[in-house]
């Protein structure tokens, strides 16, 4: 192993995770950002997606829906609007909240707010992804 970093998430409902991670995958706004041991000093914008992180050689998930997260120290630090582990996700209900604003999304009216429902089915997707193997 190469090293580890303390590897900290947390949303506006408390703690979710503080690990020693040996990787970690982040979905920033523009693209994904990859932090290994000694990183560079950062701090980005979170965007919705899965965060997937390596503990002991092993991929676990969290899917978050924005947030900041910063790298400084030997420590990534997120603060994520909200925020998930994958083996909590009901995949069966983030499956129906898919479909929902799939279909809010195809039978467009003036009622409905596109872009919340463009937002819904980001988080959604993210949600399944992370609760999938």
């Amino acid at each position: 192993m190469a090293g580890t970093f303390t590897l900290r998430v947390v949303s506006p409902e408390g703690n979710v995770l503080k690990e020693e991670a040996e990787f970690v995958v982040l979905p920033g706004e523009t693209g994904e950002v990859g932090i290994l041991p000694n990183h560079a000093p950062l701090i980005t914008a979170l965007g919705i997606g899965v965060i997937r992180y390596t503990v002991n050689s092993k991929v676990e998930k969290i899917a978050t829906s924005g947030g900041f997260v910063e790298v400084s120290d030997n420590k990534v630090t997120v603060l994520a609007d909200t925020a998930e582990p994958g083996d909590k996700i009901d995949l069966e209900r983030a499956i129906a909240a898919k479909e929902r604003a799939e279909t809010r999304l195809a039978h467009r009216t003036d009622g409905i707010d596109s872009r919340r429902a463009e937002l819904a089915l980001l988080r959604a997707v993210a949600r399944i992804h992370a609760a999938q193997d």
